[in-house]
């Protein structure tokens, strides 16, 4: 099963490309950029990955990110993870970015960009692993910074896929940023959240409803509103479920416990992800093994869940059509 799982093509549609820094790198980033780190080994920085709560793991998140200063640590940022990617069976990434994180830190929208892009266009050439760039808007600042960002990225609306809503969701819904998302929506940017992680199902209404989105972050607490799921499951609205990010920041005590289970049953369109892949525990992979193990899925349900995700991405028609081929002649 191992090896079928690394030989299925896998698209992955919700991944943080910061949430992928592993700490062989971000010391030598630090080293690199004359950035002092809390910590004296990787071995410190991987004890210190045992999270509470989502609030818990962003602390670090952010504190990881300050070694990301010019558009070469961008670069080799996304090119790490790519190279791992790929050797995992990954085909296609969906790389969500926070420029707010940078900008806050004095590091240009441009820099960050040309460091991503630079990278996604290696990545195809050199891997054949193609990808796509989401521009996410932190919840818990305030919906007029996320509109003057959405501005700011005027220069390369043409080379970002989508724009996103992540980070703490408690307290912070989506009707929120309902004007931003809708001169996004005006500009022809297609639209995903996170909802429905830590915070209950109405989010996840209020992304549907007031944020027009194509699909659903996490989304694991559908389930308290039986009329919701049945909404989702009509609609065929993707939910991008990250399994072993939600037993590291306590969504579910254990993966035998995810709804995982419940979710496939309830008829719902569901893709397997990473998240955060160097803060809870691994790549796309990992996640795939872990719950092949928890649930002991055959392989003609991991065809669908990637089935699903091919279909869900930002791609061309003629890569959609390509993956899908060679995912079915995986299933014989």
């Amino acid at each position: 099963m191992q090896d079928f799982l690394t030989r299925l093509p896998k698209a992955e549609l919700h991944l943080h490309i910061e949430g992928s820094l592993e700490p062989e790198l971000m010391f030598s980033l630090a080293q690199r950029n004359g950035v002092a780190l809390p910590y004296g080994s990787v071995e410190e920085v991987r004890a210190a990955y045992d999270f509470d709560d989502l609030q818990s793991f962003l602390n670090l998140y952010y504190q990881g990110m300050a070694v990301l200063r010019t558009a070469d640590d961008f670069f080799d940022l996304a090119m790490d993870y790519f190279r791992r990617a790929h050797a995992e069976g990954v085909v296609h990434v969906e790389l969500s970015f926070d420029p707010q994180a940078h900008l806050s830190r004095g590091i240009r929208m441009d820099v960050q960009i040309e460091g991503l892009t630079k990278a996604m266009r290696l990545a195809e050439r050199e891997l054949g692993l193609t990808s796509a760039l989401i521009m996410s808007f932190l919840r818990d600042r305030s919906a007029a910074e996320a509109m003057g960002v959405l501005d700011q990225a005027a220069p390369y609306w043409e080379m970002i896929d989508a724009v996103g809503l992540d980070s703490a969701e408690l307290g912070h819904p989506p009707s929120k940023f309902a004007a931003v998302f809708e001169r996004a929506k005006a500009l022809g940017l297609p639209r995903v959240a996170h909802a429905g992680e830590e915070g209950p199902a109405s989010y996840i209404r209020e992304a549907m409803e007031q944020l027009d989105v194509c699909r659903i972050d996490h989304g694991v607490r559908c389930l308290e509103d039986p009329a919701l799921v049945a909404e989702l499951v009509e609609r065929r609205l993707p939910l991008t479920i990250c399994p072993l990010s939600n037993v590291r920041l306590k969504v579910v005590d254990r993966l035998d416990q995810h709804p995982l289970p419940a979710l496939l049953e309830a008829g719902l369109t569901l893709t397997l992800n990473s998240d955060d892949p160097a803060y809870f525990g691994g790549g796309m992979l990992e996640n795939f093994k872990a719950c092949e193990r928890a649930f002991g899925w055959s392989q003609e349900t991991f065809i669908d869940l990637a089935r699903n995700a091919i279909e869900a991405a930002f791609m061309s028609e003629a890569r959609r059509d390509e993956l899908l081929e060679r995912l079915a002649a995986m299933a014989g």
